[in-house]
């Protein structure tokens, strides 16, 4: 009688793309379960982060980031996989996935910024929030290594998503200085977040260190998993 092969109906793995965009402190864990009926589910949670904040030297100002005296955040993400029968000829995980999913990450940086300007010389500190909520769907492949590796690729995944920033400082600035380091910050993060500048509406930002908007989100992840 053939030994019946032995299946692997659990996975965990490590995102891998986070770290890259965003820095070694964005680290991200994952589970996926396998269900009857070529389905499975996933879970993904771990820290998220903005990358240290740099220098900004003009004619009229100089500010530096002296401290970083807060840094936390964290993602979790989830989704519901249909692993296609007819695209595939191997079992799940293995294959062409189709699935809905939600996300929600916030990051958190306090930062004491050493600001010089014609009529401010001295510290001030700022507390910046960045939270997004996301819904939407996902087309991706799984690939199943000598049995017990995976490498799952997020190709498209478009939705809808809530961005909300806030920051908040210690003391009153000259307008002038305020929205020139709401300048900074936002530039920041339009240089180290894909997409920033598409989906921000970064007008109110500038002015008072706050935005609030909804509009297409997108993901795209590529995970390294180990099956058991």
């Amino acid at each position: 009688m053939m030994k019946q092969e032995k299946q692997y109906k659990n996975t965990v793995r490590l995102n891998l793309t986070n770290p890259l965009i965003l820095g070694d402190r964005a680290l991200v864990v994952g589970y996926e379960r396998i269900l009857p009926n070529q389905r499975s589910f996933s879970v993904n949670i771990g820290q998220a982060s903005v990358p240290k904040l740099i220098n900004i030297n003009t004619d009229s100002i100089d500010i530096e980031p002296s401290r970083e005296q807060k840094d936390k955040g964290f993602n979790v993400t989830a989704d519901y996989r249909f692993y296609l029968k007819k695209e595939n000829k191997y079992d799940a995980p293995h294959g062409l996935y189709l699935a809905p999913y939600v996300s929600f990450a916030t990051m958190d940086r306090e930062t004491t910024w050493a600001l010089n300007t014609s009529t401010f010389h001295g510290d001030v500190i700022s507390d910046f929030k960045f939270t997004i909520a996301s819904i939407g769907a996902e087309l991706g492949y799984q690939f199943v290594l000598w049995k017990r590796f995976t490498l799952d690729f997020v190709l498209i995944g478009p939705g809808l998503a809530n961005y909300n920033l806030k920051t908040k400082l210690d003391t009153t600035l000259d307008p002038a200085d305020e929205e020139a380091l709401f300048q900074k910050i936002n530039d920041f993060l339009a240089e180290k977040i894909p997409g920033y500048s598409l989906v921000i509406d970064d007008t109110e930002y500038k002015k008072t260190g706050s935005a609030n908007t909804t509009s297409l989100g997108y993901r795209y992840v590529i995970h390294a998993g180990y099956r058991f």
